[in-house]
């Protein structure tokens, strides 16, 4: 069984167990995150496909960390021009593991 949810504009193949890293969320390690934005549930060869949503479908997680990915260098150059600009950056991310996958039926 796998879903495709929506989280910080982007979408995300996930599984029961999956460990992933998700743009910044609020929350401490150890809480729990439900992610209703759910688009596609597949479960025992059946898709189910939201328009864009499902209903009453949603994703259990819990938060891993927060941390910041690895630093990015930033380099603008004009040649013949004396305008060089460096500059570093590091995203912020949300590491989470996915506890389950709630669908009407299996909330029944």
């Amino acid at each position: 069984m796998y879903a495709v949810i929506e989280t910080g504009g982007k979408q995300y193949r996930v599984s029961e167990g999956d460990r992933i890293h998700i743009e910044k969320a609020e929350g401490q390690p150890g809480d729990e995150i439900l992610f209703d934005k759910v688009l596609l549930v597949e479960k025992e060869s059946s898709i189910r496909v939201g328009r864009p949503y499902l209903e009453g479908t949603s994703v259990r997680a819990e938060i891993l960390a927060q941390r910041r990915a690895r630093k990015i260098v930033v380099f603008k150059f004009k040649r013949r021009k004396n305008y060089k600009r460096k500059a570093g950056h590091r995203q912020p991310y949300t590491g989470v593991m996915i506890k389950g996958i709630e669908t009407p039926e299996t909330l029944a």
